[in-house]
């Protein structure tokens, strides 16, 4: 334990440990920072309600990716339904554009779930194809194809927005 994580609870660790990358990954999915807030602290809220002993390190951060990446599916089916924009959304539309990173995020936010979730933890969060796919629950083969098929579309979209 480093001695900035003395006095604090394992809820905080838990937090400060992960909060990071499921807040990045959240909003590469959902291409708002108002739901990507919201659904990392639906997470974490889910881990608190539930008991998990985690085998190590390893089980405990595919975990974490593994229902933030659900989460924000289950946010996206809802979303489907729903034609219309919030006030706060509208609000945070003209700062998030205003970002540096928006265009690409926007373009991000274009590909399929997953094809998203892979180049994320990859080009972005910098795990290898392995923990992919251990994290995600698919094979290493078809990690590759995701990665490949989705630099590919990016590329295309990417020339597209030019």
């Amino acid at each position: 334990m480093s001695l900035s994580q003395v006095g604090k609870s394992d809820f905080e660790i838990m937090y400060d440990k992960y909060s990071g990358l499921l807040y990045r990954l959240a909003l590469s999915h959902l291409q708002s920072a108002h739901d990507a807030e919201d659904a990392v602290h639906d997470v974490f809220a889910k881990y608190i309600s539930t008991p998990h002993r985690f085998k190590d390190n390893v089980h405990e951060e595919a975990w974490f990716v593994k229902v933030t990446v659900n989460h924000c599916r289950d946010i996206l089916r809802k979303k489907k339904h729903r034609n219309h924009l919030s006030l706060d959304e509208i609000h945070h539309l003209k700062t998030e554009e205003e970002t540096e990173n928006s265009g690409v995020l926007e373009v991000l936010g274009k590909l399929s779930e997953r094809y998203k979730a892979v180049i994320v933890l990859h080009y972005l969060e910098g795990y290898s194809i392995d923990e992919i796919s251990f994290m995600l629950g698919i094979s290493v083969s078809a990690v590759k194809m995701r990665l490949s098929r989705g630099r590919d579309l990016l590329k295309n979209l990417m020339e597209r927005e030019d």
